[in-house]
């Protein structure tokens, strides 16, 4: 499949799910807004297990294993084209043995340089510009972090794929660099957009493309401002009395963007096919047609439907 594939000298971002969904959230908006392609699927059912099953008004709808594939995008201007990595779950064991197949494939791509995104659990408060924090394999790509001012990461740890990928990349004889946008500690659990941003931003600059953040930045704001709501609530709540049988630690229902018990309104529906006809025909929509997905808590209803969207035309 990969010998089939013709690609300019291209670099891949790798994203996976993790903390304040900064990585996938970045990659889902690389991929909408530069009007990316499906090119390939990895195969690797023998290294996932199927962990959970939907449920659905009481019924339970059949597992499947998660899915890792390829989006690519050819630059206009015959820089380097790029791809971008998208992995449902990462693999609860053999993740060295994942991401040496993972590189084996970007290599037959053409594959020349391995970006991964991550994010960096710190003491910031909501309302502070999100750092990103950088790590490289190579003294040329971390030179490269420096000129663009970013904080590197001096010691610690990266963990999961996001950091194995790089190592296995750098056995390769691939140059690797991780970015990690900078979140607070304290609403890790919750999405927070504007590291996505702050990554994004990095990476635009220095992959030398032309992204439109617009969208990514107002959903930075709006959270922003609901996650500085919430945390006033949660100091005053801190230094009142504590009345009896008031359970500690517990958060409104309203933080949450969960999808209601009931499920989506028939309004909700019309609004989700509306967006899915926009996103057809301008696939830079998509990505407004996830947060609505995610926010509907239906994304798993809608996944096929939705990558559809990504599949090449003839």
């Amino acid at each position: 499949m990969a010998d089939e594939i013709k690609l300019n000298k291209p670099w891949m971002v790798a994203v996976w799910p993790g903390m304040g969904h900064v990585a996938i959230s970045a990659g889902y908006y690389l991929m909408a807004k530069l009007g990316m392609h499906l090119v390939a699927e990895l195969q690797a059912e023998e290294l996932f297990d199927v962990d959970h099953v939907e449920v659905k008004h009481g019924l339970i709808r059949t597992g499947r294993l998660p899915r890792s594939r390829f989006f690519a995008w050819v630059d206009p201007l015959g820089r380097h084209d790029l791809v971008v990595f998208i992995g449902e779950a990462q693999p609860p064991r053999g993740k060295h043995a994942f991401c040496s197949r993972l590189v084996d494939f970007a290599k037959d791509l053409g594959v020349e340089r391995v970006f991964t995104f991550a994010s960096m659990a710190t003491q910031m408060h909501p309302s502070h510009d999100s750092r990103v924090f950088g790590a490289a394999t190579d003294r040329a790509s971390l030179d490269e972090l420096t000129q663009l001012e970013l904080t590197p990461l001096e010691d610690g740890h990266i963990s999961g794929l996001n950091g194995v990928l790089l190592g296995v990349a750098a056995e390769a004889g691939l140059p690797g660099t991780c970015l990690l946008g900078e979140m607070p500690h304290i609403f890790a659990q919750l999405p927070f957009p504007k590291a996505a941003l702050s990554v994004l931003e990095v990476f635009a600059t220095i992959a030398a493309i032309q992204i439109d953040l617009t969208e990514l930045s107002e959903q930075a704001a709006d959270v922003e401002e609901k996650l500085g709501q919430l945390l006033s609530q949660v100091e005053t709540a801190m230094e009142a009395p504590q009345a009896p049988g008031e359970e500690e630690g517990a958060f409104p229902a309203e933080s949450s963007e969960e999808a209601d018990e009931e499920g989506p309104s028939p309004d909700d529906r019309r609004r989700i096919d509306r967006l899915f006809d926009e996103s057809a025909r301008d696939r830079a929509k998509a990505y407004e047609l996830k947060r609505e997905l995610d926010r509907l808590g239906v994304y798993h209803e809608y996944e096929d439907r939705f990558l559809d969207l990504f599949k090449k035309s003839d």
